[in-house]
């Protein structure tokens, strides 16, 4: 399909031992991975080469990869995870419709066969129908249809509050049932039978495959959930169709994962397990590296990446990532609520010094929210050129107009003086990042800000409850569409943390998600994106990269642009 063609095109491709490249909120040193460091802290003098950085050893238990995943995940459930501190161990336990493939595509997993109904309408919507492989569940049981309507469905139940049931609007009924507008019986997803899913969208949908590779639409079965709410929290409850299955969970410590014997796919696999510590010191984390402990590094201390970067190091590489790092304005609170408040906040930094000198992984400063890697398909139906860069910058830096504007927004906020707190993830480079930001607003405005950090999910907690000022945050595209930028700063949108409002934002949202063709689609998107930035919604600072260290005998893992790596074919070699 000229679909599939279009993914391969925009995605990286297969990450072998020499290149690897990098959803939702983001676990690396721009958006997540949050858990108190269990080692001490080690010093910024790490050396850069050592006899251990050149190969993984091979475990008495089998080939066992180990990895840092930096913070405490919030849940392993599909139908819960929230960010790639979640996600990165999901991805890997569970197997849905369609996955991400080594080519940097988008391939069939458990779709065996897709068959769509062109003839859709507003009042039925656009049927496809869903034939699955078989497969089962870790406990021998079959993987069904079922499951799979069970688990949409439940997303998109209220009373669970799945922070990304939104993503499931895309099925007729969908938005209606979690807004408590609607019945559940109205949500239009059906098991046909045992191996028959039917599924009624709201739009054509062209984009499906890529956009339904995302963890929400993975299964859950449904006997298990039923069962226990809690099922993903302890290995003898936690029921899984992918790779590997959890083995242990020690709290804020480490998670481990073998080898699920029931995947239907069970002996592509060469891995025997993953362990992954939990651990958010960047230097701790390079130095286990370093020492043969990790395979993988990343995120990596500044300092590290320049001296990486000068010595041409074999197992260093920048890769891409479709992200972006910026910070949320509460406003709910004066004077975030006054438009030239933001517009002079973020008029009033300089994201060249940010990138040059303290992040130095190739990043790019941020004048728009959607990062380069997207087609743009506003004047072709067959793409023409990058998003991104077709959209051009959507404000600029200005000192001396940001004092003006700050002036003028406070005056009409009765207000005159302007003190608050960033909050931001326990990370150095987020400390280091707030640090500077600090520093320039107080440089260049006058402005007093504090620093408060804590732990990722706290963070993420307190942004979802407005228990801020201004917060970092950041965002992996979900699919390669502008829209998973855009769709989440919607009126009473569940990841909208500063509760920003704008009618004619949401009516162009509603076009991108229901348009008839991409054209309809990627204007509104433009348009969209543009209002974001006049109202200074949120302040983009940097589209990230994926700068990482990787052992030469570890194979087969790869990364599409908008995942972390992918360890679902990766070996381990002696």
């Amino acid at each position: 399909m000229k679909f599939n063609k279009v993914i391969s095109a925009l995605l990286v491709g297969m990450m072998t031992v020499s290149s690897l490249a990098g959803c939702g909120t983001t676990s690396d040193p721009g958006t997540s991975s949050q858990a108190p460091a269990t080692t001490e802290a080690a010093t910024s003098e790490a050396p850069a080469t050592s006899e251990a950085a050149s190969a993984a050893p091979v475990s008495s238990d089998g080939k066992i990869l180990k990895l840092n995943n930096t913070s405490e995940p919030g849940s392993l459930s599909p139908s819960l995870a929230q960010g790639t501190h979640d996600s990165w161990i999901v991805e890997h336990c569970f197997e849905g419709l369609f996955r991400k493939s080594p080519d940097g595509g988008v391939e069939p997993a458990l779709a065996a066969e897709v068959i769509r109904d062109e003839n859709g309408n507003d009042q039925d919507g656009y049927k496809f129908t869903f034939k699955l492989k078989p497969s089962k569940w870790n406990d021998g049981t079959p993987v069904t249809a079922h499951d799979f309507e069970f688990t949409y469905k439940n997303v998109l139940n209220p009373e669970l509050a799945s922070e990304y049931a939104y993503y499931l609007y895309v099925i007729k009924g969908g938005q209606e049932y979690n807004e408590s507008k609607g019945k559940v019986e109205d949500v239009k997803v059906k098991a046909v039978d045992e191996s028959t899913l039917e599924i009624y969208f709201t739009s054509p949908f062209t984009y499906y495959e890529d956009y339904m590779s995302h963890y929400t639409f993975l299964p859950t079965q449904k006997a298990a959930v039923e069962a226990n709410k809690d099922w993903w929290l302890k290995p003898e409850t936690f029921r899984c169709n992918g790779p590997f299955q959890l083995t242990e969970w020690i709290n804020k410590e480490s998670i481990k994962i073998r080898k699920n014997p029931e995947y239907y796919e069970a002996d592509k696999i060469k891995l025997d397990g993953v362990d992954f510590i939990i651990l958010d010191d960047q230097t701790s984390s390079w130095q286990k590296y370093e020492a043969g402990e990790l395979d993988i590094a990343y995120p990596l201390p500044e300092q590290i990446i320049e001296q990486l970067k000068t010595e041409k190091r074999a197992d260093f590489t920048i890769g891409d990532n479709l992200a972006t790092y910026y910070y949320y304005f509460n406003t709910t609170q004066k004077p975030f609520n006054n438009i030239k408040v933001r517009q002079a906040l973020s008029m009033a930094i300089n994201r060249e010094i940010i990138t040059t000198k303290i992040t130095k992984g190739g990043q790019q400063p941020a004048f728009g929210v959607t990062p380069p890697g997207i087609v743009d398909f506003t004047d072709s139906e067959d793409g023409q050129g990058d998003y991104q860069e077709n959209l051009g910058p959507l404000f600029a830096e200005d000192v001396e107009k940001a004092k003006a504007l700050l002036a003028e927004g406070l005056a009409e906020e009765g207000m005159t003086e302007l003190k608050f707190t960033i909050l931001y993830n326990t990370l150095d480079s987020h400390k280091k990042i707030a640090e500077a930001i600090q520093n320039m607003w107080k440089e260049n405005l006058g402005v007093d800000v504090t620093l408060e950090n804590a732990e990722f999910q706290i963070v993420i907690d307190r942004r979802h409850g407005q228990d801020f000022q201004v917060a970092r945050a950041g965002w992996i595209g979900d699919y390669a569409d502008p829209m998973t930028f855009l769709d989440q700063f919607v009126t009473a949108g569940s990841q909208n943390d500063g509760l920003w409002t704008n009618a004619r934002y949401d009516e162009c949202v509603e076009i991108m998600r229901k348009g008839a063709t991409q054209q309809e689609r990627f204007k509104a998107m433009k348009e969209a994106e543009k209002i974001l930035m006049d109202e200074m919604a949120i302040m983009p600072i940097y589209f990230y990269s994926l700068p990482y260290c990787l052992k030469a005998n570890v194979t087969g893992i790869f990364q599409p642009v908008n995942r972390y790596p992918q360890f679902r074919y990766a070996d381990i070699t002696k």
